[in-house]
């Protein structure tokens, strides 16, 4: 008896399953509307294309980090915030004799006899920002892009300013120890 159940089985599977082309509309007349269904538009599938010239993603080199993850955009990064000094006798100097010292918090930048509060962020990494600040000091307003740079390992701070009034060439600032 199980030798004829199989078959059967076979039959009736193949049955249900139909041989009617699926990729053709269905015909409306043939089915009642209660059986109407809505088939899904067939996917297509696009090959990539392909370049001979391209080495394949395998061989490709994977995409590098951007060191701007560091940095919010919004702030002065992390690793430039401190206290600087033109001259390394500065950073020891009482509070008020530091002429040429700097303190950078996440949005201001301090001297001697001014202070910028940071405006617009145009660039910013890890250990560089790019930005425009509004300066304030001896009863006077202006304002001032300025790039500031770490170098030598984050010992030293590159200052170098834009626009009108600036000051011509970089200015080199020695980190002082907190």
């Amino acid at each position: 008896m199980t030798r004829l159940m199989l078959p059967a089985g076979l039959l009736l599977l193949a049955a249900c399953s139909g041989s009617e082309d699926k990729s053709q509309p269905e015909d409306s007349a043939a089915i009642s509307p209660l059986q109407k269904t809505v088939r899904p538009a067939p996917a297509e599938t696009a090959e990539p294309a392909v370049d001979a010239d391209l080495p394949d993603a395998a061989e490709a080199e994977p995409a590098k980090p951007k060191t701007e993850t560091a940095s919010d955009g919004k702030t002065i990064p992390a690793a430039i915030r401190g206290r600087w000094a033109l001259k390394a006798a500065d950073c020891k100097a009482k509070k008020g004799t530091d002429l040429t010292a700097l303190s950078i918090d996440a949005t201001n930048l301090r001297f001697y006899e001014s202070h910028g509060e940071l405006a617009h962020v145009r660039e910013s990494g890890a250990n560089s920002i790019v930005a425009d600040y509004k300066f304030s000091g001896e009863g006077v307003e202006w304002d001032r892009r300025m790039q500031l740079d770490l170098a030598d390992g984050g010992k030293t701070l590159v200052r170098r300013d834009s626009g009108e009034g600036a000051a011509a060439g970089a200015m080199r600032y020695t980190r002082c120890a907190e």
